[in-house]
């Protein structure tokens, strides 16, 4: 070791730092040689040299440096110069220094961060450079993958109108993609400056979508939802908002992530349909009406013939324009309930009398099943008497269609903690674990060889969860694969 090495840092104190470094190399301060004077094992492993090569020799000899780009401050020979007229540590925390790789004789893309620490002679001028390195190609190609991704994703959302975004609650931090802004009518260089002013420009009332999707996501972690918003000039446009909400103890919600898109076009579109499903069904209706009349008519003018053929054959004729006439009231329901017109008029009614009510309306079109109900108990109820029917007729009809004939049918109420459930049991094919959510989704069919003739739309079940739901109650099934079903739904008393 020299001796001219500064005292404040002792000779064999420097040379356990010096060795132990992750990779150091000691440079006399002879500019512009800048000579090798020693060099520690991890130094000479991450460049492949050897103490042969170069103690003794110019580091620009060893490491050749280029010197061509006037902006790059970063080159060897700047900064050791820059050390020695400051006489102050300089770090250059990234550069690229391509080393050749011993067995195959191809240059490596390697990417380094470097401390270049200055030590005074006796004179108290720079001396040596203790030039110590450390690799860090992982880390900058981790990086750049990184950044990559980041511009595929943005591109991406680009390419399909999405907006990303991620929301921290408790340090206020908001990533916002620029696409946000946009969907919410302001240039791309807008930020949004918090939560708040996203739902300032939610409609009023489509607020309690936004409270009622975060109240299920504590309970989920997911939510989705969509909502109205009012652009700065007055226009309003349909998002749809789709993430993940991360809790903390308590199930108290600390960031939101998600995605926002644009269904404006989609919106109006289901709107079109839906006047359009309305107006047809409301159209059907008169015809309809006029052939049951017709058919009544015919039965009682004929009925003193006793011709066995033609009282069957009005009497299939009535059922199916009784089908016909349910098809288009659930049609009418589906597009009211879709364009928010679907109103309750709650009235307090006794639930057992609703119940055989929808029973004795059932027997009068089929003779096949044994149906078993006890009204014997008045279970009293605030609700929509009228839509709530609906619920049961559909349940009904449904344990009829998916069973046999000659089979029982159970119906029963119960009350529990202030809700009145009513369970209507079948005999039936059953249902498969897979699809007891899914049948109460619009147009869901069951995809089964044992049904595949039994007719419907898919909609008499969806509009009982949206009835139910809009009683702030809950529906569900209970059923095993050729065991039998029952159909649950309760709502509070």
């Amino acid at each position: 070791m020299p001796a001219e090495l500064s005292p404040v840092l002792p000779d064999e104190i420097f040379k356990i730092i010096f060795e132990k470094s992750p990779g150091s190399l000691l440079v006399k301060a002879d500019a512009p040689h800048f000579t090798i004077m020693a060099a520690n094992e991890a130094y000479l492993t991450i460049t492949n040299a050897t103490r042969e090569l170069i103690i003794g020799k110019s580091f620009f000899r060893v490491f050749p440096d280029d010197d061509d780009d006037p902006e790059d401050e970063t080159g060897a020979r700047k900064t050791f110069t820059k050390v020695v007229q400051t006489g102050q540590k300089i770090d250059i925390p990234s550069y690229r220094y391509d080393t050749r790789d011993p067995e195959t004789g191809d240059y490596r893309v390697r990417y380094w961060s470097c401390s270049n620490v200055p030590f005074n002679g006796p004179d108290g001028k720079v001396a040596y450079i203790l030039n110590t390195i450390a690799e860090i190609t992982g880390e900058v190609n981790a990086k750049e993958a990184a950044i990559e991704s980041e511009n595929r994703l943005r591109l991406a959302a680009e390419a399909t109108g999405f907006a990303t975004f991620d929301w921290d609650f408790k340090d206020e931090i908001r990533l916002c993609s620029p696409q946000l802004a946009e969907l919410l009518g302001h240039p791309a260089s807008s930020r949004l400056s918090s939560i708040e002013a996203f739902q300032k420009q939610v409609l009023p009332e489509d607020a309690r979508v936004i409270t009622n999707a975060l109240n299920e996501a504590v309970k989920t972690g997911i939510y989705a939802y969509d909502v109205r918003v009012v652009w700065p000039d007055g226009s309003i446009h349909w998002l749809s908002i789709k993430g993940k909400l991360v809790t903390a103890e308590r199930q108290k919600p600390v960031r939101m992530l998600g995605t926002v898109i644009d269904i404006s076009e989609v919106k109006r579109d289901e709107i079109r349909k839906n006047d359009f499903i309305a107006m047809a069904s409301h159209e059907l209706k008169t015809p309809l009406t006029s052939i049951k009349s017709y058919i009544q008519v015919l039965a009682k003018k004929l009925a003193a013939n006793n011709d066995a053929f033609v009282d069957n054959a009005l009497s299939k004729a009535n059922n199916q324009v009784n089908k016909m006439t349910d098809l288009i009231h659930g049609f009418l329901d589906l597009s009211k309930l879709e364009s928010g017109k679907l109103q309750l008029k709650p009235e307090l009614f006794d639930m057992n009398r609703l119940l055989g009510d929808c029973i004795a309306e059932l027997l009068l079109s089929t003779y096949s099943h044994t149906i078993i109900f006890d009204n014997s108990h008045i279970v009293n109820v605030t609700g929509d008497k009228e839509k709530l029917g609906q619920v049961v007729g559909n349940f009904l009809s449904n344990a009829v269609k998916y069973s046999a004939k000659g089979t029982r049918i159970t119906v029963n109420s119960t009350i529990t903690d202030g809700l009145v459930t009513v369970a209507v049991t079948d005999q039936g094919v059953g249902i498969k674990l897979k699809d007891h959510k899914k049948v109460f989704h619009r147009f869901y069919r069951v995809d089964s060889e044992k049904i595949k003739n039994v007719s419907g739309f898919g909609i008499g079940l969806y509009l009982s969860a949206e009835i139910v739901q809009s009683h702030k109650g809950k529906i569900w099934v209970e059923s095993t694969e050729g065991a039998g079903s029952t159909f649950y739904f309760s709502i509070p008393l």
